[in-house]
């Protein structure tokens, strides 16, 4: 007998690098993004409801202020797109439980996308494939594809072309969050002014990273991480550098803005370390709130079927 719901966990990401290419004629930045997808994670059911009900949403969880309940909702978009895809009966009930920050640069938004994704083809039994969902996934958000595949990849395009990278290691994480998101738009416009008659090249995978990623090797990774928007998220929210300036004062192997921030993530080199710093930042008044987390972990998968 077919489930009537299921229920998908799905991870937030870091970016290691973002590399921002000029503006396209089409109105989107090329990028070159290595993604790791790490263990704060966002819960979405997805449920079978009466006829004539539509698509029903309900939000719960730490950082479920603010998320809209409307169609601008990513992860009412993934329901509508699948339901016209798939021939999907048009009445479910989403519930979303969340722990990844909202317009935090941590794919908040796309990871719920990508649970409804995950979790509908399991719940009508639909038997796709990765890539076949990550190209459902490319049509709703850029970051989507990656929330499905997990662990870390190389992502290119508008970021949305995802192919898994060679990585061995665990790395423990320290996110310093902010109590108001940033406007995604809004950073690459502000990149785009602060780049303005200057000479963009194409972006590129950093061979410095890919090294230490292939050894496993932390402190090299903390030296390697590159963001080419953090300097128009620091712009727009100058106490990010303060921010940064605290995590370097406490010996992090590696700061940088995720996405398009605000969240900053720290690298450190091992659960002592992430106590301390931890308790540095939270002790600063400089940020709304620390949590910690480690990866790579895995993309949306099932955990329960009821």
């Amino acid at each position: 007998m077919r489930s009537r719901g299921v229920t998908a966990r799905v991870p937030a990401k870091v970016n290691l690098q973002l590399s921002v290419g000029p503006l396209g004629s089409d109105g989107f930045h090329e990028v070159t993004t290595v993604f790791q997808a790490i263990s704060l994670f966002d819960d979405v059911t997805v449920a079978t409801t009466s006829e004539n009900d539509g698509i029903k949403i309900s939000i719960t969880g730490q950082t479920s202020t603010g998320v809209p309940v409307d169609n601008s909702n990513l992860a009412i978009k993934a329901a509508q797109l699948m339901i016209e895809n798939y021939d999907l009966p048009k009445d479910l009930r989403i519930k979303l439980k969340k722990e990844i920050p909202v317009a935090g640069g941590m794919a908040g938004g796309s990871a719920d996308a990508a649970g409804v994704i995950v979790g509908l083809d399991s719940l009508f039994e639909l038997g796709l494939s990765r890539d076949e969902m990550e190209s459902v996934g490319s049509k709703i958000g850029s970051d989507v594809p990656f929330s499905i595949c997990g662990g870390v990849a190389i992502g290119t395009g508008r970021g949305d072309q995802i192919t898994p990278a060679l990585a061995k290691g665990n790395y423990n994480w320290v996110l310093a969050l902010s109590g108001q998101g940033l406007s995604t738009p809004a950073v690459y416009g502000e990149c785009d002014r602060l780049r303005e008659g200057l000479s963009i090249a194409p972006p590129v995978v950093s061979e410095q990273l890919m090294q230490a990623l292939r050894a496993g090797d932390a402190k090299a990774l903390g030296k390697a991480l590159t963001n080419e928007l953090q300097p128009a998220a620091c712009s727009l929210r100058p106490a990010l550098r303060l921010v940064l300036d605290v995590g370097t004062e406490y010996g992090a192997l590696g700061g940088i803005v995720s996405g398009s921030g605000p969240t900053v993530a720290f690298l450190v080199s091992d659960d002592e370390h992430a106590i301390d710093l931890t308790v540095a930042l939270s002790s600063s008044g400089v940020v709304s709130s620390v949590v910690r987390a480690n990866g790579p972990t895995h993309g949306a998968r099932i955990i329960e079927s009821f």
